[in-house]
């Protein structure tokens, strides 16, 4: 039967969620992951998956995943450091450096494993990390696994990045000051200021540390945000995901070569996680292949994201400081959004509501992913799907 004080601590703490318009169905998928899926028999025009330039269904990636597979097996058999390192590894690090512009790179099975690795690695008690608050959840938890003191400074906000790294540095306290933003920040869309962090940090001697998995694919040509501010060389770590718009999955932290060497012998998920399968390896090297002889699917992600944006927000609807193709649809209220959600489902657009703890409380909204694969055709029943719910629920005049 199990501890019944298990059962009523969840049962209660579910049914306050659900009271509270905080509870999130899962709803699971019939098809491939691409621009329209199917769910309960019937089809969807999809907009919440990261599947940016819908790699994730390319024929290519799944020829190459496939052959990888026969040549090799479905799993790898060890972790990186007995005897679960293929050639195909070696290969993908290689390309992932070339591709971002660094010396080396660390390929881990997510990116949640790489801010695990990366962040915990490098620093340590007597240290400070100054993050943006805004930050995903798997760099506050790498953060937390530190024992370094953790500095928020506000979103965006380089007065009060510049004034708390001099006051970290000046107070002689700590060994190493880190400071860790994302790219691009995937609940808004908004891009990190890096110019000026980079100076920041360059005044102060910072480590300077991006998490760029919804930059990567999307920005500087595909390269992602550090490129796209030409600022090569001179960021520490980049650390990226190959779940996104590269397609597959898994992570890599993209860095020199002294500092690849130093996480492949201490951080804990090159360590003690079995590597990535050489299905998913083959596929991303296709991926960052495709990725650097074209800029194909990159246009075409940025033109449908435009069309999209300038729709919702001629209907009236609030997309928030977006700067790259997601879409936020800012509703506030969580019980409001939740069946704004529920009505686009019933028009059969699948849009996600996200609410706390996702985003801080009382700014509920729907997250929009257009991606290279959807048709205009597709966009305009999402943008009437949306008029009908938003003035249904008074959200739009």
């Amino acid at each position: 039967m199990g501890s019944s004080t298990l059962s009523s601590f969840i049962n209660a703490q579910l049914a306050d969620l659900k009271v509270r318009g905080l509870y999130n169905t899962i709803e699971p998928l019939e098809s491939a992951n691409g621009p329209v899926i199917r769910m309960g028999g019937r089809s969807y025009v999809n907009l919440s998956s990261n599947n940016y330039l819908g790699l994730a269904t390319d024929k290519g990636l799944v020829d190459a995943a496939v052959q990888a597979t026969i040549q090799f097996g479905v799993g790898s058999g060890a972790v990186r450091t007995i005897n679960g390192t293929l050639s195909l590894h070696v290969e993908l690090e290689e390309k992932l450096a070339a591709f971002k512009g660094t010396e080396a790179a660390v390929a881990y099975p997510s990116g949640f494993n790489c801010n695990m690795a990366a962040i915990s690695a490098i620093m340590g008690k007597g240290d400070a990390i100054l993050s943006d608050e805004l930050n995903h959840a798997s760099i506050i938890d790498g953060c937390r696994l530190t024992k370094a003191k953790v500095i928020r400074y506000a979103h965006s906000d380089m007065d009060d990045l510049r004034g708390k790294a001099k006051e970290a540095r000046e107070s002689g306290q700590y060994a190493k000051i880190m400071v860790i933003t994302d790219g691009v920040f995937s609940m808004d869309g908004d891009i990190a200021k890096l110019p000026e962090i980079v100076g920041i940090a360059e005044t102060y001697d910072l480590i300077t540390y991006v998490d760029d998995a919804h930059g990567s694919g999307v920005l500087g040509g595909g390269a992602g945000t550090v490129k796209h501010f030409g600022l090569s060389g001179r960021v520490d770590l980049q650390i990226g995901t190959l779940s996104k718009a590269v397609g597959v999955v898994g992570g890599y932290v993209a860095c020199s070569e002294p500092v690849a060497d130093w996480l492949k012998a201490r951080s804990r998920p090159f360590l003690f996680s079995t590597s990535l399968p050489p299905g998913a390896v083959a596929a991303s090297i296709a991926a960052i292949d495709r990725l650097q002889e074209s800029r194909e699917l990159q246009e075409r992600l940025w033109s449908n994201a435009a069309y999209l944006q300038n729709g919702l927000r001629k209907l009236g609807f609030s997309i928030g400081p977006t700067q790259t193709p997601i879409t936020p649809c800012i509703i506030g209220d969580e019980g409001k959004t939740q069946r704004f959600s529920a009505m686009l489902y019933e028009e059969g657009i699948y849009a996600k509501a996200i609410v706390f703890p996702t985003v801080p409380k009382g700014t509920g909204r729907i997250r929009n992913m257009p991606t290279a694969e959807h048709t205009s055709e597709m966009l305009d029943r999402t943008l009437a799907a949306y008029e009908k719910a938003g003035r249904e629920l008074g959200i739009i005049g």
